[in-house]
């Protein structure tokens, strides 16, 4: 942190600046915390005494705060997550919790969509999983281009949501259709 801020100008031996490096080794730990978590084991428990629920479960509007592996610049959105239980479900606040492990890494939109959802199928097997991402991303609007309003929608559909239009309509209904709305409170 020191060699960047001598490379940008500063003086890292000032006074406002003395306990910078310490202060973003710490800031380091907490956005990537990701990496020191194992997401299967995070989903282990589940819940098998649902008397028969088998209807969409959806979690949605889980802000997430990311980097992007390209520039580490902040990518800042919302995931919704839905899954058709088989005979087993999942505590809703473990679905936030698989999204901030992802989240927590290096990250590009489009792998953390799949990361999301490949896992939670792996792991709960459920008749089908959807996972929508939208976010803003810093680089794009700080830097290079600089277009700001703007958002980037990514999904995964498996299972149900893939080969039911029906399933896959009533999800995009009950999360608002991202795909032709905006994120502008990301």
């Amino acid at each position: 942190m020191r060699v960047l801020l001598r490379w940008i100008g500063e003086d890292p031996g000032r006074e406002g600046l003395l306990g910078t490096p310490e202060r973003v080794a710490r800031a380091y730990e907490e956005w990537f915390a990701g990496y020191a978590e194992d997401p299967v084991e995070l989903l282990r428990r589940t819940f098998e005494e649902t008397d028969g629920y088998d209807e969409m479960v959806v979690l949605r509007d889980i802000r997430f705060e990311s980097f992007c592996e390209h520039h580490m610049a902040p990518i800042i959105g919302r995931v919704h997550i839905a899954y058709l239980p088989d005979r087993r479900v999942i505590g809703i606040s473990k679905l936030a919790r698989l999204v901030d492990v992802f989240a927590k890494r290096l990250q590009i939109q489009e792998k953390m969509t799949a990361q999301v959802a490949n896992t939670l199928n792996e792991v709960l097997l459920p008749k089908g999983v959807a996972v929508v991402i939208e976010a803003s991303h810093q680089c794009m609007t700080t830097r290079g281009v600089h277009k700001t309003g703007v958002s980037m929608v990514t999904s995964r559909m498996l299972g149900a949501f893939r080969d039911n239009h029906a399933t896959r309509r009533e999800f995009l209904s009950i999360i608002g259709n991202p795909a032709s709305g905006s994120a502008s409170d990301t």
